[in-house]
């Protein structure tokens, strides 16, 4: 196996999930049936089989099981977890996501997201588990009349002015939205960005917005830029901001979209082609999903928390308290994690968005210290893209977002490919991945943002 040059303990979950069907088949294992539901009554499924149980492996069967349950619930979303064929994964289930539970925090984000109690429920044959039910909705690609996209990330905030289809202006702005408890300077920033854009074409016709988070109906339901602010604060000034701000624009369409999805629209434009997932790799992790009819699906596609390494060591998630996901992973936060065993030290006083900085600047210089941190970040995402796989249909793999801009961004592709052509050689053949140009990376998303809303 490839490994991890600076992370010798990664395990990654393709490689652990598959040694474990391997070992279930040959002890004869028993089916079982997870399903997450969530609004709508959508429903999505995932089957697979454990060792029987009172056949001493009850622990490596929850410990598999719950790494699933993570997964199906941040990258579909739903407040109910259906167990279909085993009571004793029910019952550990159960009580990981109870309050006071060790996933006491998805239970809470899911029931605020859904705005409905989160449960784990039990039922005994798999014959019985409730059958997916999924639906999708069309997605952007408009490109007529004067339009603004604008992009909040957690470092810094990106906005173009588009005219049919053309890019007449991009700016970025650096700002500290994660640190602020006044819910003003969130909006201030986001009405100075939108007026900036609006004062380089002769009206608005329609904003875009993608962001970080979870939106409903152009409402903000849980995002992390917002994270200092105080939930009566909140609930009054920031669910309808992105609203209100289009306000003040003027009396325009306004589309809000999970800046993951926004990614994968970008890619699956540029490509012109469907089953694209695009990942983000800035402050967080933002990945999105355009399916085989060029449709999203309607899932949260918050990698950010999906499990990527099985190591009970690795580094864990300061807001959700997990390890192992792919904050740590696929972010600035990776970058810094891996510094000290690349031997560079980073100044604590500055901003995780400056000490990825000084790493990019090293890169710059030919270090090969930084490309180690490349390197062994192209090794986990090979892995990752493998265990994306058995949820998502793969053709392409779009990689956006500061992390992968300049030769890191090259090392990081080169490296997750080798993973795939000698890790997982059948996947290979059928998924591409692909790195935009400069331009795009930094400021594509703002422009396919641009796209979302339909001029009515």
């Amino acid at each position: 196996m490839i490994k991890a040059v600076l992370d010798p303990q990664f395990q990654p979950m393709a490689k652990v999930v598959a040694d474990f069907n391997e070992r279930v088949k040959a002890a004869g294992g028993v089916p079982v049936v997870i399903a997450v539901e969530r609004n709508k009554g959508y429903i999505s499924t995932y089957e697979f089989d454990i060792f029987p149980e009172n056949s001493g492996h009850a622990e490596e069967n929850y410990g598999i099981a719950e790494r699933i349950v993570k997964t199906l619930l941040w990258l579909h979303g739903g407040y109910k977890v259906i167990v279909a064929g085993s009571k004793k994964l029910y019952e550990g289930l159960a009580a990981a996501y109870k309050n006071g539970g060790a996933r006491e925090f998805d239970a809470n984000f899911m029931a605020r997201v859904y705005e409905k109690d989160f449960e784990v429920v039990y039922v005994a044959d798999v014959k019985d588990a409730p059958k997916a039910y999924q639906a999708a909705d069309s997605i952007g690609r408009h490109l007529d009349g004067c339009r603004i996209g604008f992009d909040a990330g957690g470092s810094d905030r990106k906005v173009s002015a588009v005219i049919d289809g053309e890019t007449v202006y991009s700016e970025e702005v650096v700002w500290f939205p994660k640190l602020q408890e006044d819910p003003s300077y969130h909006y201030e920033g986001i009405l100075t960005a939108m007026k900036t854009a609006a004062s380089h074409m002769p009206r608005v016709d329609a904003i875009g917005v993608s962001s970080a988070g979870v939106y409903i109906d152009n409402k903000i339901m849980v995002a992390s830029l917002f994270i200092k602010v105080p939930d009566d604060e909140f609930e009054k000034k920031v669910k309808t901001m992105y609203i209100d701000v289009a306000k003040e624009i003027g009396d325009v369409p306004i589309e809000v979209a999970n800046d993951g999805d926004v990614t994968a629209l970008a890619g699956a434009m540029d490509l012109n082609d469907t089953n694209v997932l695009g990942v983000a790799m800035g402050t967080s992790e933002a990945a999105g999903y355009v399916d085989g009819d060029g449709n999203i699906t309607g899932w949260l596609n918050e990698l950010a928390f999906v499990p990527v390494d099985y190591c009970k060591d690795a580094m864990v998630d300061e807001w959700s308290g997990d390890y192992g996901c792919g904050v740590k992973y696929f972010s600035q936060d990776s970058v810094i994690k891996l510094a000290p065993a690349a031997g560079i030290e980073l100044d604590e006083s500055l901003s995780p968005a400056e000490k990825l900085k000084v790493v990019q600047g090293l890169m710059e210089k030919g270090d090969e210290r930084a490309a180690k941190i490349y390197d062994t970040i192209g090794v986990y995402f090979g892995n990752a893209i493998a265990y994306y796989s058995m949820f998502y249909d793969i053709k392409h793999v779009i990689i956006m977002g500061r992390v992968t801009s300049g030769e890191g961004g090259t090392i990081l592709l080169a490296r997750a490919n080798e993973v795939l052509e000698k890790e997982y050689p059948e996947l290979a053949k059928k998924i591409t991945l692909h790195i935009p140009d400069e331009k795009s990376r930094r400021v594509g998303q703002s422009v396919a943002a641009a796209s979302l809303p339909a001029i009515k």
